[in-house]
């Protein structure tokens, strides 16, 4: 079957599943309002991340999602009756990453460009320029993108959207932070801190804002290529 009409099939699933559409307005709602609080009590020592710090929770909205998407096919048995179907699994889970990853980006951009009006509406003349805001709209819409694709290549390999998120959330909320507390030139490379570097007005680590990006497209990348090996080695 050609790639096309699998995408088509993939996309299908995700907007027909209450769970996954509620997934993607939480990323929203959530990125939005722990920015315009965080906002609200700024200090003003880095306006563009006061702006957008509510990614740091919104992740988790995206890495759900991502998580979700790909963890539904192994309830039911419903990955025998998609493979039934497309029975090519590098293309099948190339499709599911692609639906995944194009509606998180959209929304992430969406989210990107309302965070910003309200932070800078909070902020007043004291928020970031525009060109420095629309860098972080971007860097917040291919951060939420990549994190999302992350969990997705995770839930392929773990076959489960519970064991994933044990081990994400968890990750994101204090282990994290702990590494980062021990040792912060190691902190600088994890996948949810690497991309926030575009949410910062200045930084003072190894990685800029698109190097920092970069980073965490490379454990994405990595997590999908694990989970399509896992495809291909595992029954169905």
């Amino acid at each position: 079957m050609p790639f096309a009409p699998v995408l088509h099939a993939e996309w299908i699933k995700i907007r027909t599943l209450r769970s996954l559409v509620g997934g993607l307005a939480a990323i929203l709602l959530a990125t939005t309002a722990f920015s315009a609080l965080a906002a609200a009590d700024a200090d003003g020592s880095d306006p563009l991340y006061s702006v957008f710090f509510g990614v740091s929770l919104g992740q988790i909205a995206a890495i759900a999602f991502g998580t979700t998407a790909v963890s539904a096919e192994f309830r039911g048995g419903a990955l025998r009756l998609t493979l039934s179907a497309v029975p090519d699994r590098r293309r099948w889970f190339a499709a599911k990453a692609t639906a995944i990853a194009l509606p998180v980006l959209a929304v992430g951009l969406l989210t990107g460009l309302v965070t910003l009006l309200v932070g800078k509406s909070v902020l007043g003349t004291s928020g970031p320029a525009w060109s420095e805001g629309l860098r972080g709209a971007v860097g917040c819409a291919l951060h939420l993108t990549l994190m999302a694709l992350f969990a997705a290549g995770l839930a392929a390999v773990l076959r489960s959207g519970v064991a994933t998120l044990s081990v994400l959330i968890p990750f994101l909320l204090t282990v994290s932070f702990v590494i980062g507390d021990l040792s912060a030139g190691v902190a600088d490379f994890l996948p949810d801190r690497a991309g926030q570097a575009a949410l910062h007005s200045a930084w003072d680590g190894p990685l800029g804002p698109w190097s920092g990006l970069a980073v965490t497209a490379l454990w994405s990348a990595a997590a999908l290529v694990a989970g399509a090996w896992t495809l291909d080695r595992r029954d169905a």
